[in-house]
């Protein structure tokens, strides 16, 4: 038998011509899912991408595998019956803030406490791109859009602090131009059985460029990129001389300079990532205050939903015995139509 035949990048790559607007984070982040899909050991014709509507979920067009670019804010749910039709699929759904957090922020809410074993891609630009530039759930106080031209007074939704809320089992964060680390969290995910949630920082260059430079800009990102990795101490800054402490007394996160008020390393937290009150704190703090927490926020694995439907289904069927459609048919009221 012959062994399989080694696939690359370029192998994900299709004939279709990529339409995103010069310098969209999509670009980077295509890129990014191509160069991790091989390292991952999933044949191709076992791999689905599924979408809703937005910039975002053109997304099936430009991967070389089975999609559906589905209806908008729907993707968790289709992409759930996929994984319930054929659990052999390795599913992946992509999506944006506004069809992942508003039209479809419900099928979010339901794909991720049911844990669906599904890999969920929410790129987040704090804006409507595709329908010209609304304000969009993650918007920021006061964002200037077509929608609100005096300024958005929405507070804004955090999708890692929704996903928690939600009860999802993985959370992350990451940048699109970020390659490696994108990736680096992208085979995190694939490895997590169950519902993984990664929110994926994302520029607009149309209608919310740059909105995340103060986290990108190579002379800023030290100070306000905070890479969370297990078991490693919350540091940051070029000289990796600030962290995140425990403030005992408002029971809040705090930065602190090491060598300044008596701070050593050992007031430093360490990261949990199967601590969900740690993460909810991480989730919930964001520039200028605070670095933007990046990487595995929460890991805690779980039973699934696929995995309980078959074993429920198994156990009917050995109490039972198989299912008969003409029993059923046949078994309850019936009318007669004339």
């Amino acid at each position: 038998m012959n062994a399989p035949e080694k696939v690359t990048w370029k192998d994900f790559e299709t004939d279709q011509e990529v339409r995103w607007c010069p310098g969209c984070g999509d670009y980077a982040i295509l890129k990014a899912v191509q160069r991790t899909m091989p390292d991952l050991g999933v044949p191709k014709e076992n791999i689905v991408f599924v979408s809703g509507i937005g910039c975002s979920s053109r997304f099936p067009y430009y991967m070389d595998t089975y999609g559906f670019h589905s209806i908008h804010g729907r993707a968790p749910s289709i992409a759930t019956g996929v994984k319930l039709a054929n659990p052999e699929l390795d599913v992946w759904v992509v999506t944006g803030d506004g069809d992942g957090l508003s039209i479809g922020g419900n099928h979010m809410i339901h794909v991720l406490r049911r844990n669906v074993d599904l890999q969920i891609l929410l790129f987040n630009n704090e804006i409507y791109g595709l329908t010209k530039g609304q304000y969009s759930p993650t918007s920021k106080v006061g964002t200037k859009s077509p929608s609100t031209p005096d300024g958005s007074v929405d507070l804004p939704l955090g999708p890692c602090a929704f996903a928690l809320g939600a009860g999802a089992r993985f959370i992350a964060r990451s940048i699109d131009t970020e390659m490696k680390h994108l990736t680096e969290v992208l085979t995190r995910a694939h490895d997590h059985k169950g519902a993984s949630f990664i929110e994926i920082y994302q520029n607009c260059p149309v209608y919310n460029d740059g909105i995340f430079d103060h986290v990108k800009d190579k002379k800023t990102a030290a100070d306000m990129q905070l890479h969370v990795r297990h078991g490693e101490p919350l540091l940051f800054g070029k000289e990796v001389q600030k962290g995140i402490r425990l403030n005992p007394k408002t029971i809040s996160l705090e930065v602190v300079t090491i060598g300044e008020d008596s701070i050593t390393e050992a007031d430093i937290m360490i990261h949990d990532e199967t601590n969900k009150v740690l993460a909810q704190m991480l989730a919930d703090i964001h520039a200028p205050d605070f670095p933007e927490p990046v990487g595995v926020l929460y890991c805690q694995p779980a039973d699934g939903y696929v995995e309980g439907v078959y074993d429920q289904r198994i156990a009917v069927r050995e109490t039972s015995g198989p299912a008969d459609v003409n029993a059923l048919l046949r078994g309850g009221h019936t009318w007669t139509v004339s």
